[in-house]
């Protein structure tokens, strides 16, 4: 045989690597060697298996939530669970979106490509001393993508997602916020490589002024220069930021990302592809997802599932599980109402329109005698 069993030790070592070789590859099939990345590297020719596809279909160690728990057990104990408090982490396989279940612009799709390969070569930027790179600032109005976008990326590139807790952060005791700003960039590194993603950002890097709080102003100084001290590149940390309010943010922290990207309400062809891709498991009579984009202006992706939620609901009070195009259309009119209602300013405006078309004279005053 190849092998020999040392008595005393217990150990088995193989002592013919050619005769081991050729009587793995007889009693071999290739699904086994598809299931395994190294063993498709090594004898992917033979068996006729791609090891790129089968990398490809084997996620990494850090995409299982058994080595994130791992993870967390390891390196942070009891003195260490206010720590974990102010985060919420997530891995690649709890992560319920990926970027295929997103529409993205150009610009989005080219960003998401770059990191990708920054990620991939990060011992080449490390060796050019390209240290800068991996430091995102989503800015768009609400329901636009952004935290879909970074859980996405997440998913796909099997990073774990560790999300920042604000209402856990900001704490009422003088220079507390700013001590949690440095813990939360301390798990980040601890369980690299992750994604750090920050939500509301500009609710911590607000601009500084002369009359603030010096609490208010530490916080912000913090959190600048915990920026400046993590990188993708030396600690493996990919930092998103993602804000609705760009004109809050103080001028210093626009220039610590290495790359704002802008996420608009979609443009009536974005809208058609959204609607499509959200309706891809609805069986739909007569759709026509450019009809619905056109009379869908100013909508978000988020408002887009609102209303197909209400379409099938609707749909679901009749005892109809197939959609017809009019139920779109009408769901669309509700949600229109119901954004009014949000966006008037006072009850008393709520009162003015219920009763626009009444008049004075609809209502006599009382006759006094």
């Amino acid at each position: 045989m190849f092998t020999d069993r040392d008595a005393f030790a217990g150990s088995i070592t193989l002592v013919d690597d050619d005769m081991a070789i050729d009587w793995f590859v007889d009693r071999a099939a290739a699904d086994r060697i598809s299931a395994n990345p190294v063993l498709a590297f090594v004898f992917g020719d033979e068996f006729g298996v791609d090891y790129e596809t089968a990398r490809d279909a084997n996620r990494p160690v850090q995409a299982d939530p058994q080595w994130i728990d791992g993870l967390l057990e390891e390196y942070f104990d009891e003195d260490d669970e206010e720590m974990l408090d102010l985060v919420d982490v997530r891995s690649p396989a709890e992560l319920t979106v990926s970027l295929d279940d997103i529409v993205l612009t150009d610009d989005q799709e080219a960003e998401m490509s770059k990191v990708a390969k920054a990620i991939e070569h990060r011992d080449y930027l490390a060796t050019i001393g390209l240290n800068e790179v991996g430091k995102l600032l989503f800015v768009g109005p609400p329901g636009t993508g952004k935290t879909s976008t970074a859980r996405g990326l997440a998913h796909q590139l099997d990073l774990p997602f560790v999300e920042v807790k604000l209402s856990m952060i900001t704490s009422q005791y003088l220079g507390e916020t700013a001590k949690n700003v440095e813990k939360v960039f301390e798990v980040a590194k601890r369980l690299s490589p992750c994604i750090l993603f920050m939500d509301e950002f500009d609710f911590v890097a607000t601009t500084r002024t002369g009359d603030e709080h010096n609490a208010i102003k530490r916080a912000v100084n913090t959190l600048l220069k915990s920026i400046d001290e993590i990188s993708l590149v030396t600690d493996d940390v990919l930092l998103i930021g993602a804000t609705n309010h760009p004109d809050e943010l103080d001028a210093a922290a626009w220039r610590r990302f290495d790359e704002i990207l802008s996420f608009p309400r979609p443009d009536e062809g974005m809208r058609a592809d959204i609607i499509s891709l959200v309706t891809s498991e609805v069986d739909i009579a007569d759709f026509d997802p450019a009809a619905l984009a056109a009379e869908t202006s100013g909508l978000t992706g988020s408002d887009l599932r609102l209303v197909l939620r209400e379409a099938v609901l609707d749909a679901l009070v009749e005892d109809r599980t197939e959609l017809t195009q009019d139920d779109l259309m009408a769901a669309i009119s509700e949600f229109e109402d119901r954004d009014h209602l949000r966006n008037l300013d006072t009850l008393e405006d709520a009162l003015d329109d219920t009763h626009s078309d009444h008049t004075h004279d609809d209502h006599p005053a009382p006759n006094p005698e």
